[in-house]
């Protein structure tokens, strides 16, 4: 039960004691209209004060409301959190740039959703360290892991599909990935791969790379981004004009599934923008980081003030009785 202010009450049962306070007023004001009462002070024109006598018994009534207020204990708390120690986890995005990821299956495009998803899934993981690598028709590390997570959002907003040459070379875009994170000493790594084609450049077989990563103790989503069938791809013609032509989707399920399988990892498919949200907030529930939270609760006792109102009106009550309101014998 709270009461304005971040009020709390320590024994809330008392409060229903105020029920007793509006009952006991009425039985006073029905008392006082059947009894018959004379009074020793008398002022002219029919007036005095005893026909204020009535206000006394509200003031006990209201000294008697400040009490039980004081026994339910008002009390403040504050409370603040610490996070120590925990294990976090070190995630590397690896993200295909080749010139499909322009596709506008995705809207605006499948890379600039793939931003915007990359970029809250990385919000929402503060203690995490987390690395940038991207991949076309070669690889290289965009961004090392670390926890400035401004950097490598600043390196994913950074990224164009025209960025490096044409292709998709899968098994290097997961060979670095797996490099960059192998002298890791987080008890968790993981690389998330990104891609909406087939390997088909680069030196290396993405089978092997995903042999290299499992030996290293790294587990590899795989997400396969693209509707299916055909999607408007834009195409520049002679004169310099871009043009969107119907374009197949080449997504390789089989060999994204492979890699997810043999790392203990779990492939996805994002055939809009719903489903790629979905998939990351899956991933982000599948990895949770290990972090030691702890709350500290301060309690501040506010009954003092209602238990001296409560008293004051008492004793003014009683003076005010003995005084201007005495009976008359």
């Amino acid at each position: 039960m709270t009461w304005l202010n971040n009020i709390e009450f320590a024994d809330p049962e008392w409060l229903w004691a105020l029920i007793l306070i509006p009952i006991l007023g009425i039985w006073k004001l029905v008392r006082a209209q059947t009894g018959e009462v004379r009074y020793s002070i008398a002022a002219p024109f029919g007036w005095s004060w005893a026909s204020l006598r009535p206000v006394l018994s509200w003031l006990s009534l209201i000294a008697y409301g400040c009490w039980i207020v004081a026994f339910a204990r008002p009390q403040s708390t504050k409370t603040s959190q610490q996070v120590q120690g925990g294990e976090g986890i070190d995630i590397i995005l690896a993200v295909d740039v080749s010139p499909s990821m322009r596709a506008v299956d995705l809207k605006p495009n499948r890379l600039e959703a793939l931003k915007k998803v990359a970029n809250d899934f990385i919000d929402n993981r503060p203690n995490d360290r987390i690395g940038l690598v991207v991949y076309g028709g070669e690889a290289y590390t965009q961004t090392p892991l670390t926890t400035d997570h401004n950097i490598v959002v600043e390196s994913l907003y950074g990224l164009q599909s025209n960025m490096l040459s044409d292709g998709t070379a899968v098994g290097m875009g997961l060979a670095t990935a797996a490099n960059r994170i192998k002298d890791s000493d987080a008890k968790s790594k993981v690389i998330i791969l990104m891609t909406d084609g087939r390997n088909n450049t680069g030196t290396i077989d993405p089978r092997s790379a995903a042999r290299l990563a499992n030996g290293l103790g790294v587990k590899v989503y795989t997400i396969g981004m693209g509707t299916r069938g055909y999607a408007k791809m834009p195409v520049q013609v002679i004169n310099g004009r871009t043009i969107y032509q119907n374009m197949p989707v080449q997504v390789d399920e089989e060999l994204l599934k492979d890699i997810a399988e043999s790392t203990n990892g779990k492939y996805f498919r994002a055939t809009n923008n719903q489903q790629l949200s979905e998939i990351y907030a899956e991933i982000d529930q599948l990895e949770k980081s290990k972090i030691e939270e702890f709350k500290y609760t301060q309690y501040d006792e506010h009954f003092y003030p209602w238990a001296i109102a409560g008293l004051v009106l008492i004793s003014l009550e009683f003076l005010l009785r003995n005084t201007l309101f005495r009976s008359a014998l």
